[in-house]
């Protein structure tokens, strides 16, 4: 499970050759969710509030660059890093 971020103690993974729609997997502490790329929408788990807000704002700037990344990872190829939540 490829790492492609991290901020706030919050990691974000992205899989290759998984299932639609385009989403991508977050961990916190004992938390995890999947999350929507296009939607922004939590698909499946639990956050705490404030990192929920984190990691769905980030999702919502780096839209493009985790598409970006869906469509490498349909392919097999290398993901990307993409930049922290600042």
């Amino acid at each position: 499970m490829p790492l492609i971020s991290e901020f706030f103690g919050i990691s974000i993974f992205m899989y290759w050759n998984e299932h639609v729609p385009p989403h991508f997997h977050a961990s916190y502490a004992e938390y995890e969710i999947l999350v929507d790329i296009r939607d922004a929408v939590v698909l499946k788990g639990a956050f705490p509030a404030k990192q929920l807000k984190l990691v769905l704002a980030w999702c919502e700037l780096r839209e493009a660059e985790l598409l970006e990344n869906w469509d490498r990872a349909k392919e097999m190829q290398e993901m990307l890093h993409i930049d922290p939540l600042r």
